[in-house]
């Protein structure tokens, strides 16, 4: 009888880590292993030792274990305390040996009674552990340090890693200490930070994290169609952030890709404003900036509507001159030539900024050049402020906002209009975000449906 409820115990905590496994949908295996190999290629022969984020419990933990974004793009896994070595292939030259591509997986024991808290985890000794992760040789993370060691090559070694900081410090942080003071790092080795690559890789999406970005971005625009027909005047700003997180998460987003903002009057004109808590009134605009995240892949969309359903003339003035500022960019971008901010020619947050400026006046008669305050744009991936740079070029598989903006307090009207982007391998370039009311008339319509 022992024996038959350990077996169902297992058969049970099995078929619970396959589901938790389906949560995320994931590219091939094959697709991870790409990257890796391809990162290897420009280590010079250097390792790259990366490690997933942990679990944490508490309020800060809201919405559960989010693995590292470097970690899932090389490895596609959700699960926590883990880590990747990768070693490139080295021919022997003289006093440095030989080396064949080795990539391992290294696992954390099975901890049974934190499993009962967290769930089922995949351990290094199950046997579906290979055609689950993709890697054909996965260890146990205590002999991390016994394989670093031994794959650091004479006289010479570069370990790659992610070294730089960030507000909460990077998931690399405190095992990588633990290994320094394990010594697994000779004298003669040199420590170098992994992120320039792998943010080299991470700009250029594959057709896979398209797809998945495209699943991000149709839940988004469904919430915010499902906003168009509900907004109206006596409801709370808290209503709608709550109406479109339910209905792009009931659609397979596993969480908002950001903070949702919903500002009516002069809320509108505040950037990031998280508060979501004041009254919608007649004669409002209402900003509402809000995505979700499908499989661990962000969108970002941004539409101001009027609360009654019909802009006032002043509000549709500038509501137009904000998309003509936004279509502006659009019909001078060139694939390989535009950035979001660079040489004058191919700057295109210039040519919206310049838009803007040159259309309209402020209730003094000045230009609304100075109501536009933030960029026009950022790289979107793994995450909403993906990495990338505003003056590198805009080329074939890069995915991007483009988001022009006018907020006037004194007049409590803020405009932004945000839209996804990506360029195709011909050089065009494809609004995600196409399915979604862009222009005045199209959310009057779309709205009168209510």
């Amino acid at each position: 009888m022992a024996r038959l409820k350990s077996a169902g115990f297992a058969v049970l905590a099995t078929l619970l880590l396959l589901l938790s496994a389906a949560a995320l949908e994931r590219q091939p295996n094959a697709d991870y292993r790409a990257r890796r190999v391809a990162l290897s290629s420009k280590t010079n022969g250097g390792l790259v030792v990366l490690f997933a984020a942990v679990e944490a419990e508490g309020p800060n933990d809201l919405y559960g274990f989010r693995q590292d974004d470097n970690f899932y793009y090389l490895t596609g896994l959700n699960q926590p305390g883990a880590a990747v070595l990768i070693a490139p292939e080295v021919a022997g030259d003289g006093d440095k040996p030989s080396r064949p591509y080795t990539e391992i997986l290294f696992l954390p024991g099975r901890n049974y009674s934190q499993e009962k808290w967290t769930g089922p985890k995949l351990g290094p000794d199950d046997p579906e552990v290979p055609r689950i992760t993709g890697f054909d040789r996965v260890e146990i993370l205590d002999k991390l340090r016994d394989e670093l060691v031994h794959l650091q090559p004479q006289p010479h070694a570069t370990v790659y890693a992610d070294l730089t900081s960030s507000a909460a410090g990077p998931a690399s942080s405190t095992p990588l200490d633990w290994l320094r003071r394990a010594n697994a790092f000779p004298v003669y080795a040199s420590l170098e930070d992994v992120k320039p690559m792998l943010e080299e890789m991470r700009r250029v999406k594959d057709a896979g994290e398209i797809a998945l970005i495209r699943k991000a971005t149709d839940a988004s625009i469904a919430a915010h169609l499902a906003a168009m027909r509900t907004l109206q005047p006596g409801m709370s700003e808290r209503q709608i952030a709550a109406l479109v997180q339910y209905e792009f998460e009931k659609r397979g987003c596993e969480r908002p890709a950001y903070a949702p903002v919903v500002g009516a009057g002069f809320n509108s004109t505040v950037l990031h404003y998280y508060d979501d808590s004041g009254p919608i009134q007649a004669g409002d605009v209402v900003l509402i900036d809000a995505a979700g995240e499908y499989s661990m892949y962000a969108t970002d969309i941004t539409r101001t509507l009027p609360a009654t359903g019909k802009f006032t003339p002043r509000q549709r003035e500038i509501y137009n001159i904000v998309l003509g500022a936004q279509e502006a960019a659009i019909k001078a971008f060139r694939a390989g030539h535009s950035s979001m901010s660079g040489p004058a020619r191919d700057n295109l947050y210039s040519i919206a900024y310049n838009y803007i400026n040159t259309h309209g006046k402020d209730l003094h008669g000045k230009p609304l050049g100075q109501y536009f305050i933030h960029g026009l744009g950022h790289f979107v991936g793994l995450s909403v402020h993906d990495v990338g740079g505003m003056s590198v070029p805009l080329d074939k598989g890069m995915v991007f906002t483009l988001e022009p903006g006018i907020y006037i307090p004194e007049e409590r009207l803020g405009v932004r209009i945000e839209d996804m982007f990506y360029v195709e391998q011909d050089g065009t370039l494809v609004r995600l975000t196409a399915g979604l009311p862009r222009t005045a008339e199209e959310i009057e319509a779309a709205m009168a449906g209510r």
